[in-house]
């Protein structure tokens, strides 16, 4: 992985983060993708689109963080008594060492991009994210993921109040629905810029 440094030019340092890209989620066979996840995706093409921006903030020499949620095979790190997260061991979903809680081949990790794994919604509660961003110097993160109203939102909200400037590529985000999609992206337009895949390297 390149990562493009600071300079005078430069008075941001980007990075894609994509965020639960997994196949429990977005494969048609997945155990939780039934959900809409699947279905949103086929109608939009949406890690074609992902996997573009992907390719794009690798040319430019910007780092792409990977972000899954998922558990041990024994659970240890469930939260049992949540609404979204307390069954998935009954129907072993989002098991980290089998292929559900594998990032789905389209827009998978390449070479040394960094994986961070977290156990809830949000992707820095409990992880490094947050200093890996700063040691890296990045300052502006630009976010990609499934779903746009849990992991895409709830990071954004975290990333706003760590200070980073936050960009939402809309149509790199899926959600169950149409009607959830929207919401979200209107939600955080109070916290993030809302950008599509052809603008994010024109955002100042």
């Amino acid at each position: 992985m390149i990562i493009r440094p600071l300079n005078k030019e430069s008075l941001s340092m980007k990075a894609l983060l994509c965020l639960d890209f997994e196949n429990d989620i977005v494969h048609p066979d997945g155990k939780v993708s039934g959900k809409g996840y699947a279905a949103y995706q086929a109608e939009h093409g949406t890690l074609a689109i992902v996997r573009k921006v992907q390719d794009q903030f690798r040319a430019a020499g910007l780092p792409v963080i990977h972000v899954r949620v998922g558990f041990s095979p024994g659970y240890a790190q469930q939260p049992k008594g949540s609404p979204l997260m307390g069954q998935a061991h009954k129907f072993g979903a989002f098991d980290l060492s089998n292929w559900g809680g594998a990032f789905i081949d389209e827009v998978a990790p390449q070479g040394e991009e960094l994986v961070i794994t977290k156990h809830r919604v949000g992707s820095f509660y409990g992880t490094a994210l947050d200093l890996t961003l700063k040691t890296m110097g990045v300052d502006e993160v630009f976010l990609a993921g499934v779903a746009t109203d849990m992991v895409v939102e709830s990071t954004a909200r975290e990333a706003h109040d760590r200070d980073f400037a936050v960009r939402v590529i809309a149509d790199c985000c899926i959600a169950a629905n149409v009607e959830d999609q929207q919401r979200s992206l209107t939600n955080m337009k109070k916290i993030a810029s809302i950008v599509t895949s052809g603008q994010w390297d024109s955002v100042e």
